[in-house]
């Protein structure tokens, strides 16, 4: 008797779930379908994703005949590139999975009717249980393609125990992070301090762009081109490459995680997910290590302008496929992640965001529960910037918007590396450094003008 009750409370949970599933087939706990992902949370041995997923596949998944089987733990640029690859029909390239979590951009590589569209799976009761603004960004015109599973901010993080020991010489201290003008100067005293060591990184520039000039009420983007000759863009511009030309922010390749390890760098800006990948030792050139406090802050704003944060994070697309079974285990799984027991599990092991109204307040008001010291301080750093009146933006959409992307951060990276070169050459045959600053600053951003021209 309770084996025939248990079955139909699983029939019956099955039926709630695909309800509005067009799919004239139904899931079979005995004929198992398997999904395929490629995501971006973690690493093929160590990942959050992994994790939920182990656990879906033993409970939900197994009553319910799905097996989700991940292929692929990578960046959110390398997904894009794989994804393309397969789109183009490159040859060698992978085929491509049943789900996988990417950025909005990709959306414009595949065709009308290759994506699965969640509005018609979910009721809308079960929508707006989502926060309106992280649901927003999935609409492509009244279709959801992309459904928001975890979300991100930016934020600043610190070496604090270094950052202590140049704090005590100097005399600076952490509310130089408050500023963009104010950190970048004192990225140059860092500079001079150490010796010609780079005190800071800006993981995207792009970000850092659409943040500030939106924060000055100047577009970043308009009719899918950079707004590169206004007064706002050379305001942004200015002080970065001010401390880029000098030496002491960061414009190589590469994620800031990569430098934190090594000490190359002690502080930078980027994803709340970054998180995953700051050690809490740095292992130097030499070979010795150094145990470390990190210090978690709000992400900077130009001084006088409205504090603006970029809203990170991309979600979860599925393949619209032949077989309406597949697509109605991938509403059923993505439904499972997004529920807020689970999610606010898998969020605060990877540096995210749970997607729900309810699961952001649960976490918000019940912070001191994340076990881990350093997720804590990141979700207080959050919580600081929805108190303090952040507003927060998105990356603009339109055709070719990942490519320019692409290059935009391609091309500042390589102008201000070439001006810091010039700069030190100049320097050392005597000419005056302030007169060299002005005139590379001033040539570096004619450089980038003409360029985006």
């Amino acid at each position: 008797m309770k084996k025939l009750l248990y079955l139909f409370l699983i029939e019956l949970m099955l039926c709630l779930v695909l309800a509005g599933c067009s799919g004239k087939t139904m899931l079979d706990p005995d004929d198992p379908v398997t999904l395929t992902i490629w995501h971006v949370y973690g690493s093929q041995t160590s990942s959050p994703m992994n994790d939920m997923i182990d656990e879906f596949n033993r409970t939900s998944g197994k009553d319910m005949g799905i097996f989700v089987k991940v292929e692929m733990v990578t960046d959110s640029d390398e997904i894009d590139n794989v994804l393309a690859a397969n789109l183009n029909e490159e040859p060698g390239a992978y085929e491509l999975p049943d789900l996988f979590v990417a950025y909005p951009r990709i959306v414009e590589k595949f065709g009308d009717d290759a994506l699965l569209d969640f509005s018609v799976h979910f009721s809308k009761e079960e929508l707006s249980a989502y926060r309106s603004d992280f649901l927003a960004e999935g609409y492509f015109g009244e279709k959801l393609f992309m459904l928001p599973i975890a979300k991100s901010s930016e934020l600043i993080f610190v070496n604090k125990t270094i950052f202590d020991r140049f704090s005590t010489d100097t005399g600076i201290t952490a509310d130089c992070f408050n500023h963009v003008e104010t950190l970048m100067a004192a990225c140059n005293a860092y500079y001079d301090w150490s010796q010609g060591q780079t005190m800071f990184q800006i993981d995207d520039f792009y970000h850092y762009f659409l943040a500030n000039m939106t924060g000055l009420n100047s577009e970043f983007v308009i009719d899918g081109k950079i707004n590169f000759d206004s007064d706002a863009f050379e305001r942004v511009f200015t002080p970065i490459a001010e401390a880029a030309i000098y030496g002491s922010l960061c414009v190589g390749d590469g994620y800031a995680s990569d430098r934190w390890k090594t000490g190359e760098i002690i502080g930078s800006a980027g994803s709340t997910a970054g998180i995953l990948y700051m050690r809490d030792y740095v292992t130097y050139y030499d070979n010795t290590t150094e145990d470390i406090e990190t210090l978690v802050l709000p992400y900077p704003c130009l001084e006088g302008s409205k504090a603006t944060v970029v809203q990170r994070g991309g979600g979860l697309f599925a393949v619209k496929n032949e077989d309406e079974r597949k697509n109605q285990a991938a509403v059923i799984f993505a439904k499972w992640l997004t529920e807020k027991e689970h999610n606010i599990a898998f969020v605060t092991n990877a540096g995210y965001l749970p997607v729900t109204n309810q699961a952001l307040q649960s976490l918000f008001t019940n912070i001191s529960s994340v076990e881990n010291e350093k997720y804590r301080m990141l979700y207080s750093a959050v919580n600081e910037q929805y108190e303090n009146g952040y507003q927060f933006c998105f990356l603009p959409i339109f055709d070719g918007a990942l490519d320019m992307q692409k290059n935009f951060e391609k091309l500042i990276k390589s102008t201000l590396s070439n001006a810091h070169q010039e700069y030190i050459r100049r320097i050392q045959n005597g000419e005056n450094r302030d007169t060299v600053m002005e005139e590379l600053t001033a040539s570096a951003l004619a450089s980038v003008r003409e360029a985006l021209n």
